[in-house]
């Protein structure tokens, strides 16, 4: 049953990449490598229980942590164009 799982989310993470370098859009390529990060989540937590190694499980919460925080500081970014503090005045501090 975890072979099928992890068969499955080969293929999955195959076609996600393909979207992720052929996307259209900027945030299109966002999301399918957000989706590229949930797949290798998932991947990392059944490849970790079919080893029986469930250890497995807290690296791919903490690649999931990660995978937030990156999420957020690129869309920040596309925002405002800077990841300082919205208080920061730039010019002030040269």
């Amino acid at each position: 049953m975890f072979v099928a799982g992890i068969a499955a989310l080969l293929v999955a993470l195959t076609l996600m990449i393909v979207r992720a370098l052929r996307g259209p859009t900027t945030f299109d390529r966002l999301v399918a490598s957000n989706a590229v990060a949930t797949a290798v989540i998932l991947l990392l937590a059944l490849y970790g229980f079919f080893i029986d190694r469930p250890e497995f499980l807290d690296i791919a919460l903490l690649y999931a942590l990660l995978n937030a925080v990156g999420t957020f500081a690129v869309l920040k970014f596309w925002r405002h164009g800077s990841l300082a503090h919205p208080g920061d005045d730039q010019e002030e501090r040269w």
